[in-house]
């Protein structure tokens, strides 16, 4: 890919966004994460099963989890521990 949306961190191991691209996508995480944590306080503010609720949190926590290191894996460097350059 000539085109980088993530650039491998220059310590430790993971990414950061170097482009509008991957801004974009850090961005659509954190709203989606923004929202899972809404549906989970409404639902326990609103009697659901709390039990439940955690349960479906977590899920769709791990999704969002797994799909942004996913694109991140696809269109940024393949990350490696690094302590500097």
């Amino acid at each position: 890919m000539d085109h980088l949306w993530f650039r491998a961190k220059s310590y430790g191991w993971g990414w950061t966004p170097v482009s509008v691209e991957g801004w974009l996508v850090l961005g659509l995480f954190l709203v989606g994460v923004g929202i899972d944590v809404a549906v989970l306080i409404y639902r326990q503010q609103h009697g659901s099963d709390p039990r439940r609720a955690m349960i479906s949190f977590l899920v769709w926590l791990g999704i969002l989890v797994a799909a942004l290191i996913a694109i991140c894996f696809m269109t940024g460097e393949r990350p490696r521990w690094r302590w500097g350059d």
